[in-house]
């Protein structure tokens, strides 16, 4: 199971833009496990809110296909009321509800405005290489080349990623400091992260990368 945190890129921190009122709750059912599944007992209290141009409805059903546990909700659009302000027509989609994972996301189609970059990414935390390979060939569809080093990733959209295994931090955290070091030699020089590889350089079993 991967699990999705967002951050604010090196160190793994969070910046938030607050989303317009969702007060909503959700229930559904997973198709693999066939058990109901509460994405959220309660309000969550902060959503993670997407700019884009005009591609949410897309984007949210792009991300909703990967992820296994992600449902759409709640779907608004646009009035003419406003229209002088954000030139919208009405009847244009405004924001798209959806979760992964249990994590609620609000995508907003806000015009060219804004536009992502690294200083904002979501963590997929990987339990295996399996995990690690499926989420970061999906993501990695249509998404910036140049942007993929040391497990980060940009999507066809622009938002950062970062396909991570669940164990890296606690390679990074060994009281030896030896362990670390090569830990980090070792994710440097990889772009898609190998956790077999890792695991070799924090035991001291592989010659360094070229």
């Amino acid at each position: 199971m991967a699990y999705v945190i967002f951050c604010l890129s090196p160190p793994l921190l969070f910046n938030y833009r607050p989303s317009w009122k969702n007060f909503c709750g959700i229930s559904a059912v997973n198709n693999n496990y066939k058990h109901k599944i509460n994405f959220m007992a309660t309000m969550q209290r902060i959503t993670n809110n997407l700019w884009f141009d005009n591609q949410a409805e897309e984007a949210a059903n792009y991300y909703v296909s990967i992820f296994k546990n992600a449902k759409i909700g709640r779907i608004n659009r646009y009035s003419k009321e406003g229209y002088e302000i954000h030139g919208m027509p009405a009847g244009t989609v405004m924001t798209v509800e959806f979760w992964l994972e249990g994590q609620k996301f609000t995508a907003l189609n806000g015009g060219p405005h804004f536009k992502f970059n690294e200083a904002v990414s979501f963590i997929v935390n990987c339990n295996s290489q399996e995990e690690i390979d499926f989420y970061w060939n999906k993501l990695i569809e249509g998404g910036d080349k140049n942007a993929q080093q040391c497990g980060w990733l940009k999507d066809k959209f622009g938002l950062s990623w970062q396909i991570v295994p669940t164990s890296l931090p606690d390679m990074f955290a060994d009281a030896d400091s030896d362990k670390a070091q090569r830990t980090m030699r070792a994710m440097l020089k990889m772009k898609k992260l190998d956790i077999a590889a890792l695991k070799n350089a924090y035991n001291g079993l592989a010659k360094e990368m070229a």
